[in-house]
């Protein structure tokens, strides 16, 4: 583990802003942004990677999520609450909470992660996630843990919808079916400073863009833009292979 007392750059700081938590040993949190790839190319940091306070923070987010479900859903039976919370802790649910409070950018990633994009992966983004809750508690107990997770977590309660398929999913699923092709998404600006950025994104299927979105994540620009493109095949004028084919 890094000493104690190691110094945070501007990502990791911007980051404990976001948890509204500042670490009495904030070894912990860098650890928790130690990707393996990292410890393995950086021997000489002494660190852990973050599989162990994944770990630890996978149960207290799963815990702080009910409770909170539990609490503003009083209507709801048990099939729904279990629903929402599928859908809130999720790799893609937790990589667009990640993302939101700038946890890709504070990830340390070895060279390979780095430049295969792993600062925008799901998979990497959510396992962080649930890390830094996992060293929250580590440094402060339950109820700094608690507060932290619910500080990140209850602004998107009210989007866990039962049943809800993101428009990534539906864009896609649609392009294969009835289009032939599976869309890709291309950053097309970053505007703005570090803490009120926004993004926008094109969507694109067989070379050509179909629609663009924006979002103060990439992720959330990825998901308008996918919503635009549904609207523009289910509503608007054919595109893709279908298109070119008449």
């Amino acid at each position: 583990m890094p000493n104690r007392d190691a110094p945070l750059d501007d990502a990791a700081l911007r980051l404990c802003q976001e948890l509204g938590y500042s670490f009495a040993d904030r070894g912990l949190l860098l650890d928790a942004l130690t990707h393996r790839s990292f410890k393995n190319e950086h021997p000489e940091a002494h660190c852990d990677d973050n599989e162990r306070l994944e770990f630890l923070g996978d149960a207290v987010v799963g815990l702080v999520v009910t409770s909170l479900l539990f609490v503003q859903f009083l209507d709801a039976d048990e099939g729904e609450l279990t629903r929402r919370r599928a859908d809130l802790v999720s790799e893609r649910g937790l990589a667009e909470v990640a993302e939101a409070i700038g946890v890709g950018e504070a990830m340390r990633l070895g060279k390979g992660e780095e430049r295969s994009g792993g600062r925008t992966k799901p998979r990497l983004l959510s396992s962080a996630l649930e890390a830094c809750v996992g060293a929250v508690y580590s440094d402060g107990g339950v109820e700094a843990a608690f507060a932290a997770a619910q500080r990140i977590f209850e602004p998107r309660l009210h989007t866990s919808a039962p049943g809800h398929r993101d428009a990534k999913s539906l864009a896609q699923e649609w392009a294969q079916a009835h289009l032939g092709g599976t869309p890709s998404y291309r950053l097309l600006e970053s505007e703005g400073p570090d803490h009120a950025r926004e993004f926008t994104v094109a969507i694109e299927l067989q070379g050509e863009q179909i629609a663009t979105g924006s979002g103060r994540t990439k992720l959330e620009a990825e998901q308008t833009a996918a919503r635009a493109a549904l609207d523009a095949w289910k509503g608007g004028p054919a595109v893709g292979r279908e298109d070119r084919s008449s």
